[in-house]
């Protein structure tokens, strides 16, 4: 197996330099980390899927994830805190969106990303 170390203790102050300043900053790194977060959990990944390039309310998708539409609304309140899907009303129906294009392009490349690691280059485009 391939040591994944340096064999050596020199540090190459430019690069650090260069990495340190190109760091995000706390309130980036915490906010891009809850879209990870919101997208690395199953459930809520269902969701995100369900909902891209449609519109859907909450008893539509209890229905498509066999879950209660307590469960959905739940996860739902999460993601819209982090401006991940949002909501409109018609009437006394409540429908959910993803956000915005980004989510979507987020997950298309997390989806290329899964078949280039388990050497699959022919995946559907979400």
């Amino acid at each position: 197996m391939e040591k994944l170390t340096c064999e050596c203790n020199i540090v190459h102050h430019e690069v650090v330099s260069q990495a340190k300043a190109d760091m995000l900053n706390t309130i980036e790194l915490s906010a891009i980390s809850g879209i990870f977060k919101i997208l690395g959990d199953p459930t809520r990944m269902k969701l995100v899927w369900a909902l891209n390039n449609r519109e859907m309310c909450v008893c539509d998708l209890a229905a498509t994830l066999d879950m209660t539409k307590s469960a959905i609304s739940h996860q739902l309140k999460t993601m819209k805190e982090l401006s991940v899907v949002k909501s409109r009303r018609e009437g006394k129906n409540i429908f959910y969106s993803l956000d915005d294009q980004h989510i979507t392009e987020i997950i298309k490349l997390a989806k290329i990303h899964t078949g280039h690691a388990h050497g699959d280059h022919q995946i559907d485009q979400a």
